[in-house]
């Protein structure tokens, strides 16, 4: 995977962590890492965005973003309120394939879900991965309702012709209860992917060097890591 794209069943899902914790894991392999953030909503001028804080976490990564928006809204709706183009998926496409020519991985974070509408034509992040043939992470809340979101999401990959190779869980829980216990061995067989990861809940705010060295621990080899998630069902 040259090119891998991040997206979620919802917003405040976990995306940005679990960004980070791949983009460290492929640095601790070796790898060359840019992280692409085609729209970031929500955030004023000067203010660090997604991409920054991936870097914060993650370290040294090149990072893009292609527009920002200052009200915490879909990419589309952004910037038709603030009165400044949209993002097009052939413009994600085009600094993609730019930056995964001097770069190991891109990662691409999306805003929100799958689906969400990046211009007034409806274009959305799936538009611009099949436009790449990249594949789409998803991430996913570990408790109740995930497994309806989750499966949404990846028949909406397999209908437009996506691969989708795992989901990760983007906020496990310290104390974890029985429907996210549960879940671990659920979300492969509702969302016809395997669980490719678990990013602890607080893991943000670990000193940046800590999380570098367990972002490992976190994610699947298929993700550069060591996880299992035979530990998380116990």
């Amino acid at each position: 995977m040259s090119v891998l794209v991040v997206t979620g069943t919802g917003t405040e899902i976990g995306k940005t962590v679990s960004t980070a914790a791949v983009a460290a894991a492929a640095l601790a392999r070796g790898r060359s890492v840019a992280v692409l953030k085609p729209a970031q909503t929500g955030v004023a001028e000067g203010e660090p965005g997604d991409a920054a804080e991936v870097a914060r976490l993650a370290g040294a990564v090149t990072l893009l973003e292609l527009a920002r928006y200052p009200e915490p809204l879909a990419p589309a709706t952004a910037a038709r309120r603030a009165g400044r183009p949209p993002v097009r998926p052939h413009e994600v496409a085009e600094a993609a394939e730019k930056l995964a020519a001097e770069h190991d991985l891109v990662l691409v974070e999306g805003a929100g879900g799958l689906l969400v509408r990046f211009d007034e034509t409806g274009a959305t992040l799936a538009d611009a991965a099949r436009l790449l043939g990249a594949p789409v992470l998803v991430v996913a809340h570990a408790g109740l309702g995930t497994l309806n979101a989750t499966t949404l999401t990846t028949e909406a990959l397999r209908v437009r012709g996506l691969e989708c190779p795992g989901v990760v869980i983007g906020s496990w829980p310290a104390a974890a209860d029985l429907a996210s216990r549960c879940n671990v061995a659920d979300l492969p067989d509702s969302s016809g992917v395997p669980l490719l990861g678990a990013i602890p809940q607080g893991a943000p705010a670990l000193p940046p060097a800590d999380f570098r060295t367990q972002a490992p621990g976190w994610l699947a080899p298929r993700l550069d890591g060591s996880w299992d998630a035979v530990r998380l069902a116990a």
